[in-house]
């Protein structure tokens, strides 16, 4: 790099001046492409730029802006979920309690209504065996009354002694199985 510097610095010394001097006619040529070249780029360049720059620059901040809302909007649709969340936790707290005290009650209910039915079983089968008890009773009293008769017209036929009567009575006990099961007794 110190060589260049060299060679500019004598470039310029043979050019006739040193590098402090300024050329008039360079610097109003340089002045004037300036000005010119400033004057295209403003009219071509820098206009449709600076257009370009500001669309750019409005649809990022309608960008910001739309996610801005859109941000709210979410926001305040998560608040609102999360009522509603609440609000159905409640309603199912609610329904489960419900639900509960209306298990309870109809489990109360059924508790009752099968011991009532117990009880009306219980008296049936009871009625039912005192039904039972005084038919076989009555049925026992005839089949006795049956036999007193039969025996006491046994004896009353035969005029017999009372040795006699007995082995009638217990002939006829003897037999009695067996006339019960022929059914004349």
């Amino acid at each position: 790099m110190a060589s260049h510097v060299a060679v500019l610095l004598a470039a310029a010394e043979g050019a006739g001046g040193n590098l402090l001097s300024v050329d008039t006619t360079l610097f109003i040529a340089t002045l004037v492409t300036f000005v010119v070249f400033a004057g295209i780029l403003a009219k071509f360049a820098w206009g449709p730029l600076l257009q370009i720059v500001d669309a750019r620059e409005k649809s990022i901040r309608d960008q910001v802006d739309s996610a801005e809302k859109a941000a709210a909007d979410a926001k305040a649709t998560l608040a609102q979920h999360q009522e509603l969340l609440r609000g159905a936790h409640r309603e199912r707290d609610e329904l489960l309690g419900r639900a509960a005290k209306d298990a309870e009650a109809l489990r109360a209910e059924l508790q009752v209504k099968a011991r009532a039915d117990a009880e009306q079983v219980l008296a049936r089968a009871r009625e039912q065996m005192t039904r039972e008890k005084e038919q076989a009773l009555a049925e026992l009293r005839a089949q006795v009354a049956d036999i007193a008769i039969e025996a006491a017209s046994r004896i009353v036929k035969s005029s017999l002694t009372e040795d006699a009567q007995r082995k009638l009575v217990d002939d006829y006990i003897k037999d009695l199985p067996r006339a019960l099961d022929e059914g004349r007794a």
